[in-house]
């Protein structure tokens, strides 16, 4: 090739490289990452600090916690149940008249005249079937109310963890991209020189600016999507994150002591889906109890007073009267035939029954599936870290022994190239694989419904902490 066409291509190769230089600066000063290198400087969050901010910050905990107060007053509405009632009535009315006797001598006339009343009564429930297990219907969805509030919670400590280390994995992605970029920039230098020398070819060079051009793509993508990750923790602390505390690189991996039957049992027992589903059971049991209880008689002590008056009458005119009255006593009820819909609820409440039951056994089975395949994931992620760790070794020992190939001529950039790329592949894939272990602990102690905040203290342990 001639030096004229070579000088050429190094000329366009320099354009290209400064235009995706600039690009990339642009982009990465528009989406907010050149800010938030100058704020390096600031406090490094941990798992347990953005835990402690979705605590006052997270909607879905908040509406948890609203709706948990409010149930609290079913049991205040069924102690009213059995509570006397009092009501307090008054009226006032203004009448007027025009009577006309037949066969009789008196003479018609016309009368106006105004009446007032007003009266107590009050009714103290004996015997009511139906709000005696009403009361306890209460007592039952206050216990439901109880568990939905723990549960999301737990909810809460898992989608903590979980967008957490989404960050860090997006973070660690710019990281790894930016030092294959250098190393790959490095080869092209390195192509571009020995081409112009004559000991490589025009190949050489354009594979090393095809893989330099594919990881400059790659890096916009990263950046994105260390974007949206952030996004995602905003949406439960409420702010950015600006800088998040990493996974140490000694992170100490333990096994799993117990085995996966030991874990069902757990969950079978402590799970809280199950747990608010068997209280719907309770509930619609109790329901058919209530539904029966409409053939039951009630029995009721009543007590009244009224008083009225009257400055006029229609029968005698000009003659006012008032007229007071007490009243006390027992009031029995004996339902006798309501059209068929006492048997009705009482049909409806037997299958409303039988489907909380099949829902149990639904997520019964559910939680039995997430536990076990939790179960394996950590596992899985505890024999992948160790893999990946001799995997990174191993690819170190491959681009050093490939790169001095390439300096003896018995290895080609091409080589060089993918044994790096091997390299950061091997880099991304153990470190995801440490996220997902941590993140997998929560995720398995979650299904099981033991999960609680000492295990984020656990995982911040292994978190790096400036």
């Amino acid at each position: 090739m001639s030096k004229k066409l070579f000088f050429t291509l190094s000329r366009a190769f320099t354009s290209r490289l400064v235009f995706t230089q600039l690009f990339t600066a642009v982009f990465f000063a528009n989406s907010g990452f050149a800010a938030e290198l100058s704020a390096a400087n600031n406090k490094t969050q941990s798992l347990v600090d953005v835990y402690q901010q979705a605590l006052s910050h997270d909607p879905t905990l908040a509406s948890a916690l609203s709706a948990n107060q409010a149930a609290q007053e079913l049991i205040e509405q069924g102690k009213a149940l059995y509570r006397p009632t009092v009501n307090f009535t008054a009226e006032a009315n203004a009448i007027g008249s025009d009577i006309r006797y037949l066969n009789a001598t008196t003479p018609p006339g016309r009368s106006n005249f105004e009446t007032y009343k007003y009266g107590v009564d009050a009714r103290q429930p004996i015997y009511r079937k139906q709000n005696l297990v009403q009361m306890d219907q209460t007592l039952t969805q206050v216990s439901q109310a109880d568990k939905q509030l723990y549960l999301s919670q737990q909810s809460l400590i898992l989608r903590t963890t979980q967008v957490y280390f989404e960050v860090l994995i997006a973070q660690d992605k710019i990281d790894l991209i930016i030092a294959q970029k250098a190393a790959i920039l490095s080869q092209l230098e390195q192509a571009k020189a020995t081409f112009e020398v004559g000991t490589a070819t025009i190949t050489d060079v354009n594979e090393a600016q095809a893989r330099y051009d594919l990881v400059v793509a790659q890096e916009i993508a990263a950046v994105n999507e260390y974007e949206i990750a952030k996004r995602s923790v905003q949406a439960i602390t409420g702010d950015i994150p600006q800088k998040l505390a990493s996974v140490k690189a000694d992170i100490k991996i333990n096994t799993v002591t117990q085995n996966m039957d030991k874990w069902l049992e757990v969950a079978a027992q402590n799970n809280l889906n199950i747990q608010i589903l068997q209280d719907t059971l309770k509930y619609s049991e109790q329901e058919i109890e209530r539904a029966k209880a409409g053939h039951l008689p009630t029995l009721d002590a009543v007590a009244s007073y009224s008083d009225n008056y009257a400055n006029g009458s229609v029968s005698v005119f000009g003659t006012g009267n008032e007229l007071k009255t007490g009243t006390i006593g027992l009031q029995l009820q004996i339902p006798l035939y309501q059209g068929g819909a006492t048997t009705s609820r009482v049909r409806q409440a037997v299958l409303n029954k039988q489907k909380a039951q099949d829902d149990v056994e639904i997520s019964r089975r559910q939680t039995e599936l997430e536990t076990q395949r939790d179960y394996l994931n950590l596992n899985t992620s505890i024999a992948q870290v160790k893999a990946y760790e001799q995997a990174l070794i191993s690819s170190q020992s491959q681009v050093d022994s490939t790169k001095l190939g390439y300096e003896v001529g018995v290895r080609t950039s091409v080589d060089v190239l993918n044994a790096q790329q091997q390299f950061f592949s091997a880099k991304r894939d153990l470190l995801q694989s440490r996220y997902n272990y941590l993140v997998n602990i929560i995720r398995l102690k979650a299904a099981s419904g033991v999960v609680a905040e000492a295990d984020l203290a656990d995982i911040n342990q292994q978190l790096l902490i400036k």
